[in-house]
């Protein structure tokens, strides 16, 4: 579901100042290192808060590795059907069943892109990035225009050291969204696979979890112990828009849920109050076509 590219906004509609202020109010309140984004895919306006702030990125580094992947398969290096063999080197226990399965079964590319995303395999992920390789991700990711994020090692839940070896920013995986929504990730059919795959996720808790089941919503989750995150392009109706929310040293992760959610509630509440702003809006701005047409000789 790619959108055209949105040109810049003259002036911020007053629901989305109300969205920039609803956002940041309810972030000062968390007691807990927050980030967050927004942005408007009919005005490319955002808003958030702490958006550039680099974060443990726990499974939204995911986000980056998928798109590594398919920059892999639009230059030709290998295609969905390439079989990748499981190593012992490639096993972590935190999230998946891949980490069962014996070493040297061979996968899929395709099937390991949707473990790795849809639910959370780290051994799916750890293949991939072996595949492309650690600084092939990082090089493109810096390409790209990413500015806080880092893949220093494989996914490894069993240490504290994940906090700094997977590291990424709201404001960076906003932008990778917005690109993909508007078609521009690596190309036009490569970022409508990549959204299907997201669309297919299972972990359904954070963002979607306090929106109308019948709006798509193409996403990705992450956590560790103290850390929760989500980050997704979500299409409601006339007023696309991308988000982004990270947490981490929360007190508990049932705060870091209940925030998460109340973000994704108010982000729609206000998006859809923008749509119907801009709807207003064209009307009063139309020429009166029935007068013109009935005075014109």
């Amino acid at each position: 579901m790619l959108l055209a590219a949105a040109p810049a906004p003259a002036s911020v509609p007053p629901p989305l100042q109300r969205l920039d202020n609803d956002l940041r109010s309810a972030a000062r309140r968390l007691p807990a290192a927050i980030g967050l984004d927004v942005v408007d895919l009919d005005t490319g306006y955002n808003a958030g808060f702490n958006a550039g702030k680099s974060m443990p990125a726990a499974s939204t580094i995911k986000l980056p590795v998928m798109v590594a992947v398919f920059e892999a398969l639009a230059a030709g290096h290998f295609d969905l059907n390439r079989r990748v063999l499981l190593e012992a080197q490639d096993k972590d226990y935190g999230s998946g069943d891949l980490c069962d399965a014996l070493n040297g079964t061979t996968y899929a590319v395709s099937d390991l892109l949707d473990k790795m995303i849809d639910v959370s395999d780290n051994t799916a992920t750890n293949m991939l990035i072996r595949l492309v390789g650690r600084r092939t991700i990082n090089v493109e990711m810096d390409s790209l225009g990413l500015l806080r994020t880092r893949l220093l090692g494989d996914v490894r839940t069993d240490g504290w050291s994940i906090r700094s070896t997977l590291r990424t920013s709201p404001a960076d995986l906003a932008h990778l969204l917005t690109l993909m929504a508007k078609g521009e990730l690596v190309d036009e059919w490569s970022s409508n696979e990549m959204i299907a795959i997201l669309e297919a996720d299972r972990i359904n808790t954070l963002l979607p979890q306090p929106l109308p089941p019948d709006i798509p919503i193409a996403h990705k989750t992450g956590s560790f112990f103290d850390t929760l995150n989500d980050a997704g392009i979500v299409y409601a109706g006339s007023s696309p828009y991308v988000i982004a929310v990270m947490t981490t040293a929360l007190p508990s992760q049932d705060l870091g849920r209940s925030f998460i959610r109340r973000i994704s509630r108010l982000a729609y509440a206000d998006e859809l109050r923008a749509g119907r702003w801009r709807k207003v809006q064209a009307a009063a701005e139309a020429p009166d076509v029935r007068y013109w047409t009935e005075t014109t000789p």
